[in-house]
């Protein structure tokens, strides 16, 4: 059964639709241009109309722990405190009057100012406040550098001021036409069962990535957290790269060497929460629990028992716009994945709502200032770094968010594709395998708004965190403890192996835009991610990468990594065919279980049917010849090496002029490369489907 509508047909990116050409967003189109004026006046009104957004998003150069040329300079926001002493290993822990903080304004602004040797590289502090009716210490809000005592487990800031401060080296990569992103941990990032290190990330993961082919790696977790297996997400000091992975000059030599081989790093940004701490956090920082965050129950999140930022304070959005600026002046960052966007654009955070019309997305549920926040930072971000990559994780798919300032959209870049991966896990988990809808899944992986850029995947982390699994265990698991081995035929092991493959190629060639990975899971890691807890007896067991098993040549590990390399490589060898064109659907055929379709030069072919081979099936190419690229089912992929390697297909010999015929096994897909044939050995592709 074919799609006559779309048969042979591609778009071009160059010809982007606009948002406002969107039909069915034509009723929506006056609370869009609303929605964008807000965001100029909450501007205008942050700035004054007198000085830059950037210029505004500097608060990380005023308060906090700063030299002055004559000493230090120490200040802090808490409006409500009334007394604040700085104390530390420079006081032995005591109020002293030369560390108490002065009241600089009515806002709420305090100074302390100390002479040159006061306090020094190395020493651990924190703030002594106290408020009418009550007291507490607290971890500076601004500060940059935080660490736990290994045995009180008792956090604390630490002054960070070297002797020599660190000299970059390489400058960033240029972005990415079409970004291959490795999704990381830094921590989980090493064999040993323990936390990894910057250093050894640096020394270790890097060049692995490089290898592999990805382009991108987006760090998880960079930020201080005072609970590790919170993954990073209740972020506890927004300013202070974690130390658990090591020291900041450390994480800087890390995203230099990543620089260096050509790889542009952004990290994880969790603006959609705070951690409820109130030592090490922001709250009940001066003693209200609404300084930085709503009052009342609108301050709480009810699912992750967390705080809510308040985005129409302009003192929080001082605090978040200069945290954005801060990693990319400090840190050199290339861009930021915002976490938790659904969060944080409805009043009811996503909870227990489906998504299903287009009034969800504009009525009263939708918070107006957590829009503009979001707005204003890819402002900002953009005006900084204008090859800045900005990826928003949004579940609801609210239009706009992806879509350019001047389309009154939202300013990201990207959006991640999250309906892919359910489907994936749906298909492989709950649905036989001779039920597959072939047109669902190509609609399920084409199916996104084209004025909107998106980053498909097949699994990420969110998939295997505590109670899932990853996508190879969900197929295999118990096969994977004892038939993983090259030569092993084991049914589900060789179900899950062909599967993994096809589903990522799949993805990877109707990916519209980007491309990402979860680390390790391009080598089908087993199992699932769990980080130490008291459930689990506090192991590192599951917070970990087994990179033994992508090395070992005997294991089918290893040929899954290297048939994800292989995959990679299909950008690599025309990259027009993924930065210019999108897919354009060639067959359908739900009872054969056969998937067709056009990338620009290339050619997918696919076979899911889990039991019927196909031979001299007719596939319309044009009038090119066409040779294959790649094949699932090569042995060295850890297939059944069913298809003959170096054919030569020529429209027109055994079928129609523009048709060819081919032979595909079950469970099997085929990458096959359409060109004009030059010199012998060379070719030269052409990016159009006639």
């Amino acid at each position: 059964m074919e799609n006559p509508a779309v048969h042979g047909r591609e778009r071009d990116l160059k010809v982007r639709t606009r948002l406002q050409d969107d039909a069915w967003l034509h009723p929506w189109l006056p609370e869009l241009e609303r929605r964008a004026h807000y965001a100029g006046e909450v501007e205008r009104r942050l700035t004054g109309g007198s000085i830059p957004l950037r210029d505004f998003a500097s608060g990380h150069e005023y308060f906090g722990l700063h030299r002055d040329g004559k000493g230090w300079v120490f200040r802090e926001w808490a409006p409500n405190a009334a007394e604040i002493v700085l104390i530390g290993t420079f006081s032995g822990w005591e109020e002293r009057d030369d560390f108490r903080l002065n009241r600089l304004n009515g806002r709420g602004d305090w100074e302390l100012r100390l002479p040159e040797g006061a306090i020094g590289h190395g020493d651990l502090f924190r703030l002594r406040m106290r408020w009418d009716g009550g007291g507490g210490d607290r971890i500076p809000a601004w500060t940059r550098r935080v660490v736990q005592d290994a045995e009180t487990g008792i956090f604390n800031a630490q002054v960070w001021a070297p002797d020599e401060p660190y000299r970059w080296r390489n400058p960033p990569p240029a972005r990415p036409d079409f970004p291959l992103i490795y999704e990381c941990h830094v921590g989980m990032a090493q064999e040993r069962e323990g936390v990894g290190t910057f250093d050894e990330f640096r020394e270790h993961t890097l060049p692995r990535v490089a290898a592999a082919g990805y382009q991108t790696i987006q760090l998880m977790g960079a930020m201080e957290h005072p609970y590790y297996g919170s993954f990073g997400y209740h972020v506890s000091s927004f300013f202070a790269a974690s130390s658990r992975f090591g020291t900041p000059d450390e994480f800087k030599a890390l995203i230099d060497a990543a620089h260096g081989l050509g790889l542009t790093v952004i990290i994880d940004l969790v603006h959609s929460h705070s951690v409820a701490n109130e030592v090490e956090g922001l709250a009940r920082f001066d003693g209200t629990p609404y300084q930085y965050f709503h009052a009342g129950a609108r301050g709480e999140h009810p699912a992750w028992g967390s705080r809510c930022f308040d985005y129409a304070k302009p003192e929080v959005l001082h605090f978040l716009l200069s945290n954005c600026r801060f990693w990319m002046d400090e840190y050199r960052v290339d861009g930021f994945r915002f976490d938790g966007i659904t969060s944080m654009l409805y009043h009811h955070h996503g909870l227990g709502t489906a998504f299903t019309s287009y009034e969800q997305y504009f009525g009263g549920d939708v918070d107006d200032d957590a829009l503009a926040y979001l707005s204003l930072s890819n402002k900002l971000i953009h005006e900084l770094n204008p090859h800045a990559v900005t990826i928003a994780e949004d579940v609801s798919g609210m239009p706009g968010l992806a879509a350019p300032h001047e389309e009154y959209g939202v300013g990201f870049d990207y959006r991640l594709a999250m309906g892919v991966p359910d489907h994936w896990f749906r298909l492989v988990g709950k649905v036989r395998d001779e039920d597959w809808s072939m047109g669902g899944l190509f609609h399920e992986l084409t199916n996104r708004r084209p004025e909107e850029r998106t980053v498909h995947y097949v699994e990420s982390h969110d998939q295997a965190i505590v109670g899932g699994k990853t996508m190879i265990f969900a197929m295999m698991d118990a096969a994977m403890y004892e038939a993983m081995h090259a030569e092993s035929t084991d049914l589900a092991v060789m179900r899950g192996m062909a599967l993994h493959k096809m589903a990522r190629l799949a993805t990877f060639g109707c990916a519209q835009h980007a491309y990402m990975n979860f680390i390790g899971n391009e080598f089908g890691h087993p199992e699932w991610v769990d980080f130490p807890r008291e459930g689990n007896g506090w192991s590192y067991r599951y917070a970990r990468r087994q990179w033994s098993l992508r090395d070992d040549p005997g294991l089918k590990y290893h040929q899954l990594g290297d048939f994800d390399r292989a995959m990679l490589e299909l950008y690599n060898r025309d990259r027009a065919s993924f930065a210019v064109n999108l897919p354009g659907l060639l067959r359908v055929h739900e009872d054969d279980k056969i998937l067709c379709f056009a990338r620009g030069a290339y050619r997918f072919l696919f076979n899911f049917h889990p039991s019927n081979s196909v031979e001299d099936y007719p596939v319309e190419t044009g009038p090119d010849l066409c040779r294959p690229v790649l094949d699932t089912d090569e042995s060295r992929f850890g297939g059944q090496g069913r298809i003959a390697p170096d054919q030569t297909f020529r429209p027109g010999e055994s079928a129609g002029p523009h048709e060819i015929r081919v032979y595909l096994p079950a469970r099997t897909a085929m990458v096959l490369l359409s060109s004009t044939w030059g010199p012998p050995g060379e070719y030269r592709t052409r990016s159009r489907i006639p």
